[in-house]
C-alpha cells in the first residue's frame, strides 16, 4: 500500500480503494469483492478501472488487474533501497509478534464474556474489511448504511466503534436504541415518531419542541422531517449528524409503524441525494433480522446505501482471540489443529467463541472435555441453552420449525417470519425461506432434547399398567 501511495506521489488511497487492491493483488473477482463488502458490483469495478489507470499513467506502462503482480513486483525490485526491501520482507512477522501478550488481561480483570465489547478491550476481533468499509462509508454525504446479524454477534461493538470514530471526525452523535421504548409508544405512529423526534433533540444537546413544528393536518411524517429540516439540521453547526438507531427489529413487530417510519427514512435518503441540509444526516440501522414487513421491493429503505453482514470468526481470527485470553498453546500451527474441532462445532459464533475461550482460560476444564460436555445441559453452554428453549417455547410455530430443521439433513422450508426469527436467534442460516442449521452445537444439543421430548409424548400415551411396565424396565 505504502509503494502504491509512492507510486502515486503520495496520493493517499481511500478505504475503498485500498480493499479493492488488497482483494486484486489475492486473485478476487470484482463480484466476489461486491459480496463481501457490500458494495455493488459496477462500483467496485469503477473503482478498479480508476486505480489501474492512474497506476499506468504514473508508471508509464499499462496495468491493469491480471497483470498487476507483475508490474509492481518489477518496479517494487527496481525501486526501493536494500534495507527497505528488508523491513518490506518481515514486515508482517515482526508485526505479528510485537508486544505478543502486551494485551493479555489477568483473571482478575477478565469480565464474563456478555454484552458490548469496550473499546479498549483486546478481546475485540476485526472482521476486515467490515470496520475499515463502514467508518468510510460514514463519511460520504447523506449515506444509509445497514448492520445485520444475529443476536450476539457484535453489532452494538462494531456500531460503538465506528461511532467513536464519528465523533474523533468531529461528527455529532444521536444514538438510539429501541429496547429503551416503552410499549405504549408504539400505539400510533404519531406517538412513535415524537418519541424518536425527542429522544434525538436530546441526544443533540437541542430543547425539544416539537409543538412549533408539529402540524396534525400535515401528518405525523411530513411534520418530522419538517422538524428535521428546520430545527435539529439547522440549529447544529456544519459538521454531519450520524443518527445511529440500534435494535431497529423491535419496530418491525409493529408492520403499520415499521411501514411508514423505514418508508420515511428511504425518503431522507432520497433526498440527501440533492438537498445539502440532508447531506449533513448519516444514517446507521442496526437489526437482528430481515424486514418482514410486507413492503415493495421498490419502497423497502434497506435496498438502498451499504448492507454490512457480520460474519462468524475464521479459524485464524479464533487463534487470534485464543492469544488474547493468554492460551499459550494457541499460538502454532499446532495450536490452530487443536482449536479446528472447537470452532468446526460452534461454527465461530462470537458469543460462544468467547464463552469457550473465557472457560479454558480459567483452566478449570480442558478443550477436550469442554468440547465433549458443550452439546449437554451440564455443558458451559447451559444457560445459553435454556435462554433458547424459553425463547422456543414461548412461540410453538418456532418451536415447531426448529424440530424440522434438527431432524433432517437437508434444507427446510419455512413461514418467512419463523426463519427470519430463528436466525435472528442465530440458531439458522437461511437462503431464502430455506433453512438449516447454523453450526453442530445446535444440532447435537437440540436432537438429545427432541429425542427426549418424543420419548416423553409417546410414554405418556401408554395405558397406566404400560407405563408401570415400562418404569419397572428401567
Amino acid at each position: 500500500m505504502e509503494f502504491v501511495e509512492r507510486i502515486l506521489q503520495d496520493q493517499p488511497l481511500s478505504s475503498i480503494q485500498r480493499f479493492v487492491l488488497h482483494e486484486s493483488w489475492l486473485g478476487k473477482t470484482y463480484g466476489e469483492m461486491a459480496k463481501r463488502s457490500g458494495y455493488r458490483s459496477h462500483y467496485i469495478k469503477e473503482v478498479g478501472s480508476q486505480l489501474w489507470q492512474d497506476l499506468s499513467e504514473a508508471l508509464g506502462e499499462k496495468v491493469t488487474k491480471k497483470n498487476l503482480h507483475l508490474v509492481l513486483s518489477k518496479n517494487l525490485q527496481d525501486r526501493i533501497k536494500p534495507q527497505e526491501n528488508k523491513f518490506l520482507q518481515n514486515f508482517y512477522s515482526d508485526y505479528s509478534s510485537e508486544n505478543k501478550y502486551s494485551d493479555l488481561v489477568s483473571v482478575s480483570k477478565m469480565d464474563f464474556p456478555s454484552g458490548l465489547v469496550p473499546l479498549d478491550s483486546p478481546f475485540y476481533i476485526n472482521r476486515p474489511p467490515l470496520e475499515e468499509l463502514v467508518c468510510h462509508e460514514i463519511t460520504q454525504p447523506g449515506c444509509l448504511i445497514r448492520i445485520k446479524a444475529p443476536r450476539k454477534m457484535g453489532k452494538s461493538s462494531l456500531l460503538n466503534r465506528v461511532l467513536t470514530h464519528a465523533k474523533e471526525w468531529g461528527y455529532q452523535i444521536a444514538y438510539l436504541d429501541f429496547q429503551e421504548a416503552d410499549e405504549d409508544v408504539f400505539t400510533s405512529l404519531d406517538k412513535f415518531l415524537r418519541w424518536f423526534c425527542i429522544n434525538v433533540s436530546r441526544q443533540l444537546n437541542l430543547f425539544a419542541c416539537l409543538d412549533d413544528f408539529w402540524d396534525a393536518q400535515m401528518g405525523s411524517k411530513v411534520s418530522c422531517k419538517i422538524y428535521f429540516e428546520e430545527y435539529l439540521l439547522q440549529y447544529i453547526d456544519s459538521s454531519p449528524v450520524v443518527l445511529a438507531l440500534n435494535e431497529v427489529h423491535r419496530v418491525f413487530e409493529y408492520p403499520n409503524i415499521a411501514q411508514d417510519f423505514l418508508l420515511m427514512l428511504r425518503f431522507w435518503h432520497e433526498v440527501a441525494k440533492q438537498d445539502q441540509t440532508w447531506q449533513k444526516l448519516r444514517m446507521i440501522l442496526a437489526h437482528t433480522i430481515e424486514i418482514y414487513v410486507p413492503l415493495k421491493l421498490n419502497q423497502s429503505p434497506l435496498n438502498l446505501g451499504v448492507t454490512v453482514s457480520i460474519p462468524p470468526f475464521t479459524l485464524e481470527q479464533v487463534q487470534n482471540l485464543a492469544k488474547c485470553y493468554g492460551l499459550d498453546w494457541a499460538a502454532d500451527q499446532q495450536g490452530a489443529q487443536r482449536l479446528a474441532p472447537l470452532h468446526e462445532m460452534i461454527g465461530g459464533y462470537p458469543y460462544l467463541v468467547n464463552l469457550a475461550l473465557y472457560h479454558l482460560h480459567h483452566g478449570k476444564i480442558t478443550l477436550e472435555v469442554l468440547l465433549k460436555t458443550a452439546p449437554t445441559p451440564t455443558g458451559i453452554y447451559s444457560q445459553h441453552f435454556r435462554e433458547i428453549l424459553s425463547l422456543l417455547q414461548a412461540e410453538p410455530q418456532l418451536l415447531w420449525a426448529m424440530q424440522q430443521i434438527v431432524t433432517t439433513h437437508e434444507r427446510v422450508q419455512l413461514d418467512t417470519i419463523a426463519a427470519y426469527k430463528l436466525e435472528s436467534m442465530g440458531l439458522v442460516k437461511l437462503d431464502g425461506n430455506q433453512a438449516r442449521l447454523s453450526c453442530e452445537l445446535y444440532r447435537l444439543y437440540f436432537s438429545q432434547q427432541f429425542g427426549k421430548q418424543n420419548s416423553a409424548n409417546a410414554f405418556s400415551k401408554l395405558s397406566e399398567q404400560e407405563q408401570k411396565e415400562y418404569s419397572l424396565t428401567l
